[in-house]
């Protein structure tokens, strides 16, 4: 995963330990030229809404079915949260986590608070929501901004994205490349991950970061991790693994945890239910 931006400031890094067997050391994947703001189909990406964590980036979202009265959430990693184990899942525990809110511009306009961390988890995924303690409406008024939707539905290959970084107050631009069927980073395993085109170069920091489909300006995953020097399945150098087990190493090339499995599990009140119908996020 990347590291933490206190870690990439100071540039320290931390090496993973052994490779996979019959690694396949794949070439850069091409970038393909990024969607012009004159195309009418596009919306207009900004840093409105993004945050910047002591550690991490993050988001200001709503799921499809959130009304404005609703708590407030915020979207980033699991790993921003804390280096879980595999098979950890933390549901509603008291947090008092300060989040810095953007604007459009990358000023920061106010300072949020947690109430609690809702869900977050390094297993299959790495997502941690939070809720906040106070509602859209509020912070619309107050400061202006507005929460990003995150999708409820499977993104498609080829899609114009956007990763935004609240921390470094930087667009990066691309396309969706593909989905990984499983990728794998020292000892975490997750599944069906996106992986970008290189132009979307991410750094420490980044990580958290929504990515953000272009035409709908919808959230449809969390920018989580990338391969640094070409390791193999080592801390800051994820490997992919098909699903006949065979391993692709891909140097320099960024990749992001999806998203659209999340809001069937938040109802009423943006309350967390993991036995709610259609979810599929790890359960404790």
């Amino acid at each position: 995963m990347r590291k933490p931006l206190v870690a990439a400031l100071f540039a320290l890094a931390v090496a993973g330990a052994g490779t996979a067997p019959a690694v396949a050391v794949a070439a850069p994947v091409g970038a393909k030229p990024a969607a012009k703001a004159a195309d009418p189909t596009l919306k207009a990406v900004s840093l409105s809404g993004t945050v910047a964590l002591s550690n991490c980036s993050g988001s200001l979202v709503r799921f499809p079915n959130s009304v404005d009265t609703d708590p407030a959430l915020v979207l980033s990693n699991g790993h921003c949260s804390s280096l879980m184990d595999p098979g950890v899942v933390i549901t509603n525990r008291a947090a008092n986590r300060p989040f810095s809110l953007l604007d459009a511009s990358g000023a920061q306009v106010a300072t949020l608070k947690a109430a609690k961390l809702a869900y977050g988890t390094m297993t299959d995924t790495d997502v941690a929501i939070y809720e906040l303690t106070t509602t859209y409406a509020a912070i619309k008024s107050s400061h202006g901004v507005s929460p990003l939707t995150v999708r409820d539905t499977h993104p498609t290959a080829g899609t114009a994205i956007t990763v935004a970084s609240g921390p470094w107050k930087k667009l990066l631009d691309c396309e969706l490349d593909g989905f990984v069927h499983r990728l794998k980073e020292g000892k975490w395993t997750w599944k069906d991950s996106i992986r970008y085109t290189s132009a979307c170069q991410t750094i420490g920091g980044t990580s958290g970061s929504p990515v953000i489909d272009q035409a709908t300006g919808e959230v449809v995953a969390v920018h989580n991790t990338g391969n640094e020097n070409g390791a193999s399945c080592t801390l800051d150098n994820p490997c992919e693994v098909d699903e006949r087990g065979n391993v692709t190493v891909r140097k320099g090339i960024n990749y992001a945890a999806q998203t659209y499995q999340i809001p069937a599990c938040f109802t009423t009140g943006n309350q967390l239910d993991l036995s709610a119908a259609g979810c599929t996020l790890p359960k404790p």
